[in-house]
């Protein structure tokens, strides 16, 4: 380890000592941290220009005053219990703390919610991903070598910040087969994952004070980016058909809207489909008032029961929808692959503005799944991934019946990897999902979707991560600790 900066300060004394309550200071700062190892004697008598004895002096200061030991054979270190610190003064003191120099902007309505690995043990019925043990390692693996050995020099450096045009083609075709779209490939921007997606399309295509319809219940992180480039939020009630669109009519013709943020095909989180008549009069609304749809159609593959229906954009002839897809549900979350499908013009927008924040993306990756797309690979993987999901929701219906059928009510998702239940009324739910918690079930507050936070009275159950027998498990922690039902 040598030192990064110069260490000693001006002042007066001995230079031994001035060493000594620079090194003080570090400690003071967090620059220097209980347990950590300090450079050798020699090392930090060349770095600062003084004699070996001079800093061995210092050492020896620091050792008696408690701040350091020393461990034969193996290095100086700062002490694992330290004195009592004097608090620093100025600009030490607002590092240490966590303090800013400089006024910050009014922090917008966020919420954080960072989603780490699981325990080994916990059951995670709130984590809206794919089961990552079920992920084609060694195809993607194959994929990724060929790629890079065929093209690695082109790989490897500086390209457009759209994306890797294979990977913006086969997703085209795929779009075109399998959902109905007529898109070609330079309709296509391929983005880290959905949220830069929507974060692109909420700075490219609005302006600060915009109106947004989003649904009253829904995904909250896309809320949040809408709000940072400026929009004026205006929540829409669902039901049973999805977003009541005349509820938003009513709302256009009265207020003024700029756009709409919805999830047409498995409504997030409550997974029922927009009817054919909604999605009429949506169309409608949109050419009226001249509507930016954002359609996120994030789990489109798992639809179970009857076909899958075709997202608005297949049915869009003037230009009003812009849709929003992932890799994450098929492949997993940490490949950071989303894309955007809108006319070129808007693709053009939004490619200008990611090559400003993060000029393009993992080259290689996308060249490997668009291989894996272009063999047929991606699509035997999503049938097999299909009907494991299908057994799950099955699986974790027949367990709620058996065990929880006067707690809880649902009706069965015809697609998705989730279940939203409601919660009878005489449950104490925070109590109950706290004590799930203690025993390492997991479970999504319903406040997690609401728009104003409240409790909706009813939770999500995400099913496709776990394994039978641990949907077994975690359906069985849940009806043990059922709490005694409140008196009506």
């Amino acid at each position: 380890m040598s030192w990064p900066v110069p260490l000693v300060p001006a002042g007066d004394g001995p230079m031994f000592q001035r060493i000594a309550r620079a090194i003080v200071d570090d400690v003071g700062r967090g620059r220097l941290v209980a347990a950590q190892r300090l450079p050798g004697s020699r090392v930090l008598a060349d770095a600062l220009g003084v004699h070996r004895n001079t800093v061995l002096a210092a050492l020896a200061e620091l050792e008696a005053q408690g701040w350091i030991v020393t461990r034969p054979a193996r290095g100086t270190f700062v002490a694992d219990t330290l004195p009592e610190i004097t608090p620093p003064r100025g600009a030490a003191a607002r590092r240490r703390s966590g303090g800013v120099g400089f006024p910050l902007p009014i922090e917008p309505r966020l919420e954080l919610r960072v989603t780490g690995e699981v325990a080994r043990g916990e059951l995670h019925l709130s984590a809206g991903v794919p089961d990552p043990r079920l992920f084609p390692v060694d195809a993607l693996a194959r994929a990724w070598r060929r790629a890079v050995r065929r093209d690695g020099r082109r790989l490897l450096t500086y390209a457009s910040p759209e994306g890797h045009p294979a990977l913006r083609g086969a997703l085209a075709d795929m779009m075109r087969s399998i959902r109905g779209m007529a898109c070609v490939a330079d309709d296509v921007l391929i983005t880290r994952g959905s949220q830069m997606a929507i974060d692109l399309c909420a700075r490219g295509l609005l302006a600060p004070g915009d109106r947004v319809a989003v649904e009253a219940l829904g995904y909250r992180p896309a809320w949040d980016a809408l709000r940072l480039a400026g929009a004026v939020l205006v929540p829409v009630a669902v039901d049973g058909g999805g977003l009541d669109v005349a509820a938003l009519g009513r709302l256009a013709a009265r207020r003024g809207l700029r756009a709409v943020y919805l999830t047409s095909h498995h409504q997030y989180p409550t997974t029922v489909t927009l009817g054919a008549a909604r999605r009429l009069e949506l169309a409608t609304l949109a050419r009226r008032h001249r509507l930016l749809v954002l359609e996120d159609d994030y789990d489109h593959e798992f639809h179970y029961e009857g076909r899958s229906v075709p997202p608005l954009a297949a049915a869009d002839v003037g230009g009003h929808v812009v849709y929003l897809g992932t890799l994450s549900k098929i492949l997993a979350p940490g490949l950071r692959l989303g894309f955007v499908i809108a006319p070129p013009p808007v693709i053009a927008r939004l490619a200008a503005l990611r090559a400003a924040m993060d000029r393009q993306g993992d080259r290689p990756m996308e060249a490997a799944v668009a291989e894996l797309i272009e063999d047929g690979e991606l699509e035997r993987h999503v049938r097999r991934m299909r009907t494991t999901y299908l057994a799950r929701r099955d699986a974790l219906v027949a367990h709620l019946r058996a065990r929880l059928g006067s707690a809880l009510a649902f009706d069965v998702p015809r697609g998705g990897i989730s279940l939203w239940t409601r919660v009878a009324p005489d449950l104490d739910t925070a109590r109950w999902l706290a004590a799930c918690a203690a025993r390492g079930v997991h479970v999504s507050p319903g406040s997690r979707y609401t728009f104003a936070g409240d409790d909706p009275g009813a939770f999500r159950l995400v099913f496709a991560p776990l394994t039978l027998p641990e949907l077994d498990r975690a359906t069985a922690v849940m009806a043990a600790e059922l709490p005694v039902r409140r008196r009506r």
